[in-house]
């Protein structure tokens, strides 16, 4: 019975992810983390691995949990262009702004570390392709999209997507800093204007 575990691998997970949230890579002890978890560092290392291992599997929960069900307002049918992105940007924004969370977004802010050489390459790497994966996603739309191409915005694809990302990075941070969702949905649409969709 002494190798029995006695804690919810899942639960423990998520408390990791939100110490991560909070406080960053670097900035994430291995006590405050195992503190949240609700285990000991002999049982963090045998069931999640070393702090590099957690924060990957902190950081693939995020991604799953939290930033890929967002990208299904993008494909909504029956809905026109510019709702789809609203759509989209206010969800991620709402998630922004949440208070079962910490504020702000995990891989921004954790990505944010990278140029300080305090984040290894396996996690850096992963949080990187996170990231393009948000880009990835709007130049698909506005390629594609037979409303984007009608509107010719499949000519600047790769630049709206961009604004869009920088925009919601943007957010991210005033979210993280207080801002409430009601100003920073303002901000949507001062952008989707800028794109051309309002």
């Amino acid at each position: 019975m002494s190798g029995k575990r006695t804690f919810d691998d899942e639960k423990a997970l998520e408390s990791a992810m939100g110490v991560f949230w909070k406080k960053g890579y670097a900035g994430a002890s291995l006590a405050e983390l195992t503190q949240s978890m609700g285990i000991n560092k002999p049982s963090m290392y045998r069931t999640f691995g070393n702090k590099e291992a957690l924060f990957l599997k902190a950081t693939q929960r995020y991604i799953e949990k939290n930033a890929q069900p967002h990208f299904v307002h993008l494909q909504q049918e029956g809905i026109p262009l510019a709702q789809r992105i609203k759509n989209y940007m206010t969800s991620v924004v709402s998630d922004q702004c949440t208070a079962e969370d910490p504020k702000g977004c995990f891989i921004f802010l954790c990505q944010g570390e990278i140029a300080s050489g305090d984040m290894p390459e396996l996690p850096s790497n992963l949080l990187n392709q996170a990231s393009q994966k948000i880009q990835d996603a709007l130049v698909d739309i506005f390629t594609d999209d037979p409303q984007a191409i009608k509107l010719g915005l499949n000519t600047r694809a790769q630049s709206i997507a961009l604004c869009i990302a920088t925009t919601l990075r943007g957010t991210a941070s005033m979210a993280r800093a207080g801002v409430p969702l009601s100003e920073l949905k303002t901000v949507i649409e001062h952008s989707l204007r800028g794109i051309g969709l309002s």
